[in-house]
């Protein structure tokens, strides 16, 4: 089944890129990123930066990404995939980041977000800082919830700390 992924999340302000591979059939069908309340990224997000204060509407999560310079998209612009399995993805067609020249920070939800970025926008990504991280989906099991939120958690913590300095 042919996928278009989502609008990007991001203005001429954002310091840091989340990216993601392409949004589940739950986010495509509500039109917002994470939807799949299994998926943790919200969770993350909210405890790292906001004191665990949850984000409940779609402007809520946006304006709360914007006041943190931070964007989110995805690798690919469209592709084929049945279900929601990043392995199933065939017949890909990318997203170009290079309007988005104030990003410092790259953040790659998961190895296939990875994986397709560096293969599209090599040149992009070697002028900016790449943390890959283990994608929040409840389909990853190859960490527990703890360990994924904790390499999140640290991510994030070098990021501020490097805004800081």
């Amino acid at each position: 089944m042919q996928r278009k992924c989502l609008e990007p999340w991001i203005d001429q302000n954002a310091r840091i890129l989340i990216v993601g591979t392409m949004p589940s059939e739950k986010s495509l069908n509500e039109q917002t990123y994470y939807a799949n309340p299994r998926n943790k990224f919200w969770e993350y997000i909210t405890n790292i930066l906001n004191d665990g204060n949850k984000l409940c509407s779609i402007e809520e999560k946006k304006s709360f990404l914007k006041k943190c310079q931070i964007g989110l998209w995805d690798s690919l612009a469209f592709c084929e995939r049945e279900g929601n399995s990043d392995s199933k993805i065939k017949a890909e067609i990318f997203n170009d980041f290079t309007p988005f020249e104030t990003i410092k920070y790259v953040i790659f939800n998961g190895k296939k977000a990875a994986k397709y970025s560096f293969k599209y926008n090599a040149l992009f990504l070697s002028k900016r800082n790449c943390f890959k991280l283990p994608s929040t989906s409840s389909a990853n099991t190859s960490l527990s919830d703890k360990d994924k939120f904790e390499k999140w958690k640290e991510t994030f913590l070098e990021i501020l700390k490097n805004e800081n300095d």
